[in-house]
């Protein structure tokens, strides 16, 4: 026979866990020996345990109460039960540790995989972290409005990166952030852009003769630019200047 101290150390409880669930009705009190002491059996154990396991998976006290007395038929399923809740807490847990690692790991937490990886590709390019932040944030907008087309969009853009001729084009671009507006360089990436923009309008049956930078900017492109315009440097103002001559000429 154990003290209630024995039984609580070989258990892993506390001495006031044990009286806890004697008051509550959980635990049988046995009854006390001559010296006033209570004296607890194999059969104690084996309840507190199954307290304690219980308990420990979150069951709440009055289901446990009655699982104490169920058939084991029922026990077993009750506990399968407990089971199936346990693992979809580890589901949920394991989901907030990747989000807690997206964090300092990447855009993931905020965009879907698909953008992430587009926006990983912008950086192995070399486009500045400036330039890769401007499109993250600019994608969120885009993804929170259109959630059902975003992917579609960001398909097109990475069918887009493959072709190296405009691989160059955005590098250029995002450097031109930093020129100066009255840089002869301006001119010339204005006339690829123009051109590129022709192609696209083409592409689309766009009718070339009077388009402007709204007719043939995609929708995506369109949004991106109005997320940027308050970012925009003085040389992409001057830029943004030189396509509209170009296009609508």
């Amino acid at each position: 026979m154990l003290t209630i101290k024995r039984l609580a150390e070989y258990v892993g409880v506390t001495v006031r866990a044990v009286r806890h669930y004697h008051q509550t009705g959980l635990l049988p009190e046995p009854e006390r020996d001559s010296s006033g002491y209570r004296r607890y059996d194999a059969q104690a154990i084996v309840d507190l345990i199954r307290i304690k396991t219980m308990a420990e998976a979150g069951t709440p006290l009055p289901r446990i109460q009655e699982l104490m007395t169920a058939d084991p038929a029922h026990f077993a399923e009750a506990v399968a039960e407990i089971d199936a809740a346990l693992e979809r807490q580890i589901d949920e847990l394991r989901q907030r540790r990747t989000r807690l690692a997206d964090l300092v790991g990447g855009d993931r937490l905020f965009l879907p995989a698909e953008i992430a990886d587009y926006l990983q590709q912008l950086r192995e390019l070399g486009v500045s972290e400036r330039g890769v932040r401007m499109e993250r944030d600019g994608w969120i907008m885009l993804t929170a409005n259109y959630p059902d087309t975003a992917l579609e969009w960001i398909a097109l853009k990475r069918e887009q990166l493959a072709d190296p001729a405009f691989r160059e084009f955005y590098l250029t671009y995002d450097r031109a952030y930093d020129w100066r507006p009255d840089d002869p360089r301006l001119d010339a990436l204005a006339d690829v852009m123009a051109e590129r923009l022709r192609q696209e309008a083409r592409a689309t049956g766009v009718e070339t003769a009077r388009m402007t930078i709204q007719e043939t900017v995609s929708k995506d492109e369109q949004a991106l630019l109005a997320t940027h315009v308050s970012e925009y440097s003085p040389a992409w103002i001057r830029l943004n200047e030189l396509l509209r001559q170009r296009v609508s000429a």
